[in-house]
């Protein structure tokens, strides 16, 4: 079950390929029995502990529009997008248009289908391709629940690559687990669920983002949102537990170890989220000095 090897953990454009092929190719059966309609596989956003988590999610989407200050005919680029959701979201509530990237077939495949089938096919493309390999000028730059893909070695290379990416005065958003302090990413982790992954230190990201001309204008911390997301993701996982070992395979005894390894994964996550000491970051920035932003965070909310 873990990968063999530690050439994964340098996340070079091969290595990080297949990293991101073991967790996320393991096919959209599985990760639809428990996530919700969009297949958003981040934090969500809950504006009331009441809300479902669908509509959680798409609240997050919202209120990264409404960071990004998007508007009609800009142009949006999202790396590391997922199934899709968030460009799809965009396009339909903000008449923008967009491309995705991402390293997962089956990602690849559920977008386009799904753009397709929202009616947005004509304004938002999706690419099987390393960030690292986008090309374009782009209003507008998005990047939810990749970062922690990246490791610390290619953080220059991924902050040269948004700077190359988003237009001079531009507006990009950053939305990543990470810690406070300096303790290493933990081996279980890297092991057996999200090999090469790295969860970033605030500092860092800060510091590097900076040396690339990058402007963080605002921070927020949705940790215990998290926490919340994780339980409803628990919750669903379990109530659909027969259901998922129908998807994920027919060898008993492997199936048996695949479920434990996640049930840790996701409830010890849950419990990091709520005591330990992890953060989950919204970092909102421009590309160079722009005095175009807003006075107050108003249009937020609103």
């Amino acid at each position: 079950m873990p990968l063999a090897g530690l050439f994964y953990n340098y996340n070079s454009i091969d290595g990080a390929h297949k990293a991101i092929a073991y967790h996320y190719d393991r096919g959209n059966d599985f990760y639809r029995e428990w996530l919700d309609d969009s297949m958003s596989y981040s934090c969500a956003y809950f504006k009331h502990l009441e809300n479902s988590l669908e509509q959680a999610q798409l609240d997050k989407f919202e209120h990264i529009c409404r960071k990004l200050r998007l508007q009609p005919g800009e142009h949006l680029i999202d790396v590391g997008c997922g199934w899709g959701g968030m460009l799809i979201y965009a396009a339909k509530h903000y008449q923008v248009t967009g491309i995705g990237y991402t390293l997962s077939q089956n990602q690849l495949d559920y977008a386009r289908e799904w753009a397709k089938k929202a009616g947005v096919d004509d304004r938002v493309t999706f690419h099987l391709q390393d960030y690292r390999k986008a090309e374009g000028t782009f209003d507008k730059f998005v990047s939810i629940g990749m970062f922690e893909h990246v490791g610390r070695k290619y953080y220059p290379d991924f902050f040269a690559k948004t700077v190359e990416l988003l237009k001079p005065g531009g507006i990009g958003l950053l939305h990543t687990i990470g810690k406070n302090d300096g303790t290493p990413t933990d081996s279980w982790i890297t092991t057996y669920i999200f090999p090469g992954g790295e969860l970033p230190q605030l500092y860092d990201i800060c510091q590097v983002a900076g040396q690339h001309n990058l402007r963080l204008v605002d921070m927020e911390n949705l940790r215990y949102h998290y926490h919340l997301t994780l339980e409803e993701w628990i919750r669903r996982f379990e109530q659909r537990l027969d259901h998922i070992r129908k998807v994920i395979g027919d060898r008993p005894e492997e199936t048996e170890r695949f479920l434990r390894c996640w049930r840790l994964y996701l409830n010890g996550s849950s419990v990091n989220f709520h005591y330990g000491n992890l953060d989950l970051y919204q970092l909102t920035f421009t590309h160079g000095l722009t005095n175009e932003l807003p006075l107050t965070r108003e249009h937020i909310y609103k």
